[in-house]
């Protein structure tokens, strides 16, 4: 009888769940942290832009 050769596995069937260890990983609340800050310096960036972009409309006009 033939024998039936199964494909090899692949990484993504090998990989097991991330375990948090709190010796090695980053807290969830400091990632909670840094997603807030980045979230706001992206807010900010975006209201200065639009800002200079209203001034300077406002100076061509003039």
């Amino acid at each position: 009888m033939a024998e039936l050769k199964k494909p090899p596995q692949t990484a993504a069937a090998h990989k097991r769940r991330h375990k948090f260890n709190p010796k090695r990983d980053v807290r969830p609340q400091v990632l909670t942290r840094a997603n807030r800050l980045v979230a706001w310096a992206a807010s900010l960036v975006v209201i200065a832009f639009l800002a200079i972009l209203a001034v300077h409309a406002m100076l061509v006009r003039w």
